[in-house]
């Protein structure tokens, strides 16, 4: 398996030196970076170069051959082809291709959601198929470039997986998918929600680093128990896929279906309805546990009420059970939340609305955080009646997972 700091480690040469090199010293150059490292070389120079194998194994080849080269037929040793010559990529032209792949990979991206790495479990060789299908000409191996200089790259298993594997998980993936594409095509907003992990107020120990003068580190508590006088935080958030931009709730109590929703809430009034003025649906996408969960009652009492005082009929798309990890917001969001506050201890609550809204992105990712001070306190029971008096209308497919709140008018 490819070192991945080795991987970058070339790149980054790679990166500074390519402007520099012709055709011939740039695959001399990966050929002597394949020769250092030995074995798997080759593979690490062409996935952090995006060279072909083809053409590091002729870069050797002339490495070998140089010392004779030079004394029989040292002209041929002059000869480079001019800048720009020799057959186009097929990603030049092809222009639709990259495009295509893309939506191939879309719907099926695996991995940590914090990792700036993306990897997809469908082999080349079906990718390439689809492609054909398509209409584009490829085989697998340039498919297999293309993902490299896409920053894709083959992964190991890694347990992140929550529950069993339900045998509709894909389906509801590309149904999600569906439902999303659906609504921004009209113009109703989209929003993805999740509770980050409930965090310490205090001088408690964050992970991560952060510049600190030499020998200088901050003092942090060694037990992480609550400190009564501080609390704790519960980070709600809502994440609007369309606009590239976040809402979150800092909740003090309980993270229950009646905080999530009125952060929706706070979202819509803050945010959401100066960009979505004609708005009359809300697509809503989450998990199927926690306080959002699709078997929680209160969640849809909750969004009852949130429907009749908005007017806005809320559909509602859960993830199938064990794959909480590719909600949107987990990655789009949350993940730059937590790279903003490494290594800060949250010694306040003032510290962590402060982090959470200068929270930025070089995509133009956009922020706002508040403090709830509300109290919302767990068990709170909600009879079949109360859940029968919702008005809710269940999709054809998988109506626990996908389903309407419409307003009673």
């Amino acid at each position: 398996m490819v070192n991945a700091e080795i991987v970058l480690q070339i790149r980054t040469k790679y990166k500074s030196l390519a402007p520099l090199l012709d055709e011939r010293t740039r695959r001399c150059w990966a050929a002597t970076e394949a020769t250092t490292i030995g074995w798997g070389g080759i593979s690490a120079v062409a996935q952090a170069t995006g060279l072909s194998r083809n053409t590091i194994l002729v870069g050797m080849k002339e490495l070998e051959q140089a010392p004779l080269l030079l004394i029989e037929s040292p002209e041929k040793l002059q000869h480079v082809r001019q800048p720009g010559a020799g057959r186009k990529s097929l990603a030049e032209t092809d222009p639709r291709l990259r495009r295509d792949l893309k939506k191939l990979l879309d719907s099926s991206t695996r991995g940590d959601p914090q990792s700036p790495l993306k990897w997809t479990s469908k082999s080349c060789r079906k990718l390439a198929e689809e492609l054909n299908h398509k209409g584009h000409s490829i085989s697998h191996q340039t498919v297999a470039e293309l993902l490299h200089q896409m920053d894709y790259s083959l992964q190991s298993n890694r347990k992140t997986r929550e529950g069993t594997h339900h045998p509709d998980r894909d389906a509801q993936f590309k149904y999600i998918n569906k439902q999303v594409r659906a609504f921004q095509k009209g113009g109703q907003p989209v929003v993805s929600v999740d509770a980050k992990k409930r965090e310490l107020i205090g001088d408690f120990q964050q992970k991560g680093r952060s510049w600190r003068p030499k020998g200088h580190p901050i003092n942090v508590r060694v037990h992480d128990f609550e400190d009564p006088q501080s609390g704790h935080a519960i980070p709600y958030g809502v994440y609007d896929l369309t606009s590239n931009e976040g809402w979150v709730s800092i909740g003090i109590d309980h993270n229950t279906a009646a905080f999530a929703v009125e952060t929706i809430r706070h979202w819509w009034y803050e945010m959401g309805r100066a960009v979505y003025p004609e708005a009359d649906e809300l697509l809503v996408t989450a998990d199927a546990g926690g306080s959002n969960g699709n078997r929680v009652r209160l969640w849809k009492v909750a969004l009852q009420g949130l429907a009749n005082e908005l007017g806005l009929r809320i559909k509602v798309c859960h993830f199938p059970p064990g794959t909480s990890k590719w909600n949107k917001i987990e990655h789009r969001m949350f993940c730059h939340i937590t790279k903003n506050w490494r290594g800060m201890p949250l010694v306040s609550r003032a510290v962590i609305v402060s982090l959470i809204g200068n929270t930025t992105t070089d995509t133009g990712l956009r922020i706002k955080a508040k403090l709830d001070l509300n109290s919302y306190p767990k068990g709170i029971r909600v009879t079949d009646e109360e859940l029968a008096a919702v008005n809710i209308e269940k999709d054809k497919f998988h109506g626990e997972w996908n389903y309407t709140v419409l307003p009673m008018l």
